[in-house]
């Protein structure tokens, strides 16, 4: 298990939807939202997304897939 920290910014059209439960089922991920900012129109979060490395690959790549923009963070930066 590991602990891996994003920044996600979501399209318009994803705005309502249940992405990071629909993310963390699929992929058995633990996600901890540590800050958003979300409204009608725009959103972004950032995340913890604790579970195998794989599976946080995995899950990265779907939300890019899925039209969502992803920055991974360091931890101490």
């Amino acid at each position: 298990m590991s602990k891996a920290t994003f920044h996600l910014t979501f399209p318009e059209r994803l705005v309502q939807e249940p992405m990071v439960h629909r993310m963390g089922t699929q992929f058995g991920l633990v996600p901890n939202i540590r800050r958003a900012n979300i409204d009608e129109r725009s959103a972004w979060i950032i995340l913890d997304l604790e579970g195998a490395d794989e599976d946080v690959a995995a899950a990265v790549a779907w939300l890019v897939e899925q039209g969502v923009k992803v920055d991974r963070i360091d931890e101490g930066s």
